[in-house]
């Protein structure tokens, strides 16, 4: 395993929209191991592969191991296939951003439909920080970044 450099607002690699995963192997194992140290490291709660320069559709999330035991959860090729209607606005912080903290609106539950590191096929939903830290990465995937306004570029 080894940390992986962030990237920061500014680089270009944040703004792409990232491509899906074709190929579920050693290297795919390896970034993922490596994305999960570097989000432990930073300290952060959710990490996607294009904060660490790599334009694939994967991220990972624990929103317990700062509180409680360590339940880390990986995405690849996730599928945001339904949300609530109704939304809150919460303070998100990101680790791309670093010293800024945004008000943005989440829905406050997600359907998710993703692969693992096998490329086997779940489903789930996800609710409460939960779903606001997969709302977030899976922003990311998407080439989206909150700005200094709050909103999302």
């Amino acid at each position: 395993m080894a940390l992986r450099e962030l990237r920061f607002e500014g680089d270009p690699v944040l703004l792409e929209t990232a491509a899906p995963v074709q190929q579920f192997d050693d290297h795919l194992a390896t970034l993922v191991r490596d994305m999960f140290e570097t989000m432990y490291a930073a300290p952060g709660r959710g990490l996607a592969a294009p904060q660490v320069g790599v334009g694939t559709r994967v991220f990972v999330v624990d929103t317990d191991w700062k509180d409680a035991d360590p339940a880390p959860m990986l995405f690849v090729n996730p599928e945001i296939s339904d949300r609530s209607k109704e939304e809150a606005v919460g303070t998100e912080a990101c680790l791309s951003i670093p010293g800024k903290s945004f008000d943005v609106s989440r829905p406050l539950w997600v359907q998710l439909r993703w692969q693992d590191l096998e490329g086997v096929v779940h489903q789930g939903q996800f609710e409460g920080v939960q779903a606001i830290c997969i709302c977030h990465e899976f922003d990311h995937l998407n080439g989206l970044l909150l700005t200094r306004t709050g909103t999302l570029q």
